[in-house]
């Protein structure tokens, strides 16, 4: 799991390739770097190196594969840009570097570091995304940019379909897969393996936020002895940062449409994602917010990025976010407890990145204390209970009432037999019948994480 770069320390065990650095250099030019990307690096105010930047870039020089682990927020752009750089500065040649990302997002922001980095020199990058005609794309693939950033989908499109790409890229020196533990978790696992099938042997990096099985199977995919770095301690809990304010609702659970409308009402003009365990139970609370006046739109593959962009508040499932390309946002709302304290992290994840601050609230209701308990055990804290006046939320019965049952009409024209289905929610814990609420809230305020 990966760790502030404030915090963290890397382990060093050079029988496992791995490395450390105990005493970070103060200044990228004491990593190797040259003088004109030193100074792109102080105009764009990096002045010392992250410690992943001072454990990736001097492997990187000498022509290590690497394998990365690092959180976002780390500077981790910077340190696999400025040795591919260094090396395209001194051996020029088009198509010399492929950047992989797993969203439109990511790879334009790539774009717009390596413009700034390499502002001093003649140089060409290629975003090639979805949403953009295919033949333009083909065009600048054929003025034989330096470095292409791509999502694997388009990447993989052009591998098959756009004549002598594949044969141009046959002197390509660099493969970065940036975020690569996101890469497989939104599905690109096949294309990916496909990718490194079409490509010749080339340097490889491999950044991601954390490890996993899949990291590991993709790390021994054609890379050359490589080495693994990491900047990342083994708790979940360093993985939310001090600006997100996390907080829980203790709520009866036939009454959560009724504390969502209030929470959403104290968030008007905010931008906020909503996460419930079901797209179907999505679909109907976008239904009954739009009903109530809320700008919503669930969350799913074919909803345009118009769309997206104009809707404040998005409502999804865990699955369905992870897959989509979108902006961090102003709060999350977790209408349903995730099963896991992984699913937790990457929800809450959404908000308060890159030292901006945001808000996470979670509706916990007497099904899932047991599933709280576990989660805040994960993160080895416990998680403040949010004050709610009971009579304020009550007040808006009967407007709510009236934007469920419209909600209700449109689900069983959308989804016949919806009501059938629609069933209960209580699979995430435990209770014991007859449990009082109160006595359940005491429960959850006394609780103390395990901290081991």
């Amino acid at each position: 799991m990966a760790s502030s770069p404030e915090n963290s320390q890397a382990n060093s065990l050079p029988e496992d390739g791995q490395c450390s650095a105990n005493t970070p250099p103060s200044t990228f030019q004491d990593l190797g770097i040259e003088a004109s990307l030193c100074e792109a690096c102080s105009s764009l105010g990096f002045q010392t190196p992250t410690p992943i930047q001072a454990q990736a870039i001097p492997p990187a020089l000498e022509g290590r594969d690497l394998i990365a682990l690092a959180e976002t927020g780390s500077r981790k752009t910077v340190a696999y840009l400025l040795p591919i750089m260094q090396h395209l500065f001194n051996h020029p040649q088009g198509l010399h570097s492929l950047i992989l990302a797993p969203t439109r997002k990511l790879a334009l922001q790539i774009a717009k570091v390596i413009e700034a980095l390499g502002a001093s020199k003649p140089f060409q990058c290629a975003v090639l995304i979805g949403g953009v005609h295919h033949i333009s794309q083909a065009m600048a693939i054929g003025k034989k940019p330096h470095i292409i950033v791509e999502t694997p989908g388009r990447l993989l499109d052009h591998l098959e379909n756009t004549q002598g790409f594949r044969f141009s890229l046959s002197l390509l020196k660099y493969l970065v897969f940036d975020e690569a533990d996101r890469l497989l978790d939104t599905g690109f696992g096949p294309e990916l393996d496909q990718i490194l099938k079409l490509l010749p042997p080339r340097r490889t990096f491999i950044y991601a936020a954390k490890t996993s099985d899949r990291v590991d199977a993709l790390q021994r995919a054609r890379l050359s002895n490589p080495l693994r770095i990491s900047v990342a301690s083994g708790a979940l809990r360093t993985l939310t940062v001090a600006t997100l304010l996390q907080s829980y609702v203790f709520i009866p659970h036939q009454h959560k449409d009724l504390y969502l409308v209030h929470i959403l009402g104290q968030y008007v003009g905010r931008t906020g994602i909503i996460f419930t365990r079901m797209i179907r139970e999505a679909q109907r609370l976008c239904f009954m917010l739009q009903n109530l006046g809320f700008s919503a739109a669930v969350l799913h593959g074919k909803l345009s990025q118009t769309s997206r962009e104009k809707a404040s508040l998005l409502v999804t499932t865990d699955h369905a976010a992870c897959r989509l390309d979108v902006d961090l946002v102003d709060f999350v709302l977790k209408y349903d407890i995730p099963y896991d304290s992984e699913t937790y992290i990457r929800q809450v994840r959404r908000t308060a990145r890159a030292r901006k601050s945001g808000r996470a609230f979670s509706f916990l209701t007497q099904y899932d204390v047991e599933l709280w308990m576990r989660i805040e055990n994960a993160l080895g804290e416990r998680v403040e209970d949010y004050a709610v006046v009971r009579e304020e939320v009550m007040r808006q019965s009967l407007r709510v009432s009236d934007a469920q049952r419209v909600a209700a009409e449109k689900m069983r024209d959308l989804v016949p037999g919806h009501e059938a289905r629609q069933g209960s929610q209580h699979e995430g814990g435990r209770i014991r019948r007859g449990a009082d609420m109160d006595w359940l809230r005491a429960e959850m305020r006394n609780h103390v994480p395990y901290d081991g």
